[in-house]
């Protein structure tokens, strides 16, 4: 295959420049937005839901999911990439617009974890690597729900793969709460946002025109 029919094969890959203006914004809100600044996200669900340091399993493999479906999709299905690709575009997006116009922090991490394990030292390297700023939508849910959509639409994907990106998705969305990263209220306000991407990418509630 010539070097210019390789490049042309590839050329959805460059969706991926993307993640270089999305690391940008989120260094910037991170510190041109003051805490002080910043609306406390809370309900009364979060306090009744306990701190599970089994959760930050999950709340990790979502960094492997994200790289893993991109990567799976890039090289195999350029449509589903740059369906999944857009989608995170546009989560991201409305998720950094919100977050200037509404700086949102969240207080729920428990200053002493009830226990000393090794996922309970992943946790605190967690905390001290992500700022608890910048919560609301949750973008660990968005990205999640885009994965599952691209990943239930296509039709080379095994019907067990896509039950069990399904269940990682759920478990995910679960660990944002259940480890103490995100309010409820961040989760219900990623299920718009999603929402907004599903429209926009899959054109889901437009007519089909003739």
């Amino acid at each position: 295959m010539s070097r210019q029919r390789l490049r042309w094969r590839y050329a959805h890959l460059m969706l991926l420049f993307s993640w270089v203006g999305y690391f940008a914004m989120y260094v910037l809100t991170e510190q041109l937005i003051p805490v002080e600044n910043c609306h406390i996200i809370h309900c009364r669900l979060d306090d009744i839901i306990p701190f599970c340091e089994w959760f930050v399993i999950p709340y990790v493999f979502w960094y492997l999911l994200v790289a893993g479906s991109l990567a799976y999709f890039g090289l195999r299905d350029a449509d589903s990439f740059k369906k999944l690709q857009v989608y995170i575009i546009i989560t991201q997006v409305v998720a950094m617009v919100i977050y200037i116009v509404y700086p949102s922090c969240q207080n729920l991490r428990p200053d002493v974890f009830p226990r000393e394990n090794v996922l309970t030292d992943l946790v605190g390297i967690l905390y001290t690597i992500d700022t608890n700023t910048g919560v609301c939508p949750s973008l660990h849910c968005a990205y999640s729900f885009g994965i599952a959509s691209v990943c239930l639409k296509s039709r080379d994907i095994p019907k067990a793969w896509k039950v069990s990106v399904v269940v990682a998705v759920a478990l995910i969305c679960l660990s944002t709460v259940f480890i103490k990263q995100h309010s409820v209220v961040d989760f219900v306000a990623a299920i718009p946002v999603g929402l907004l991407a599903e429209v926009l990418v899959f054109k889901v509630f437009f007519p089909k025109t003739k």
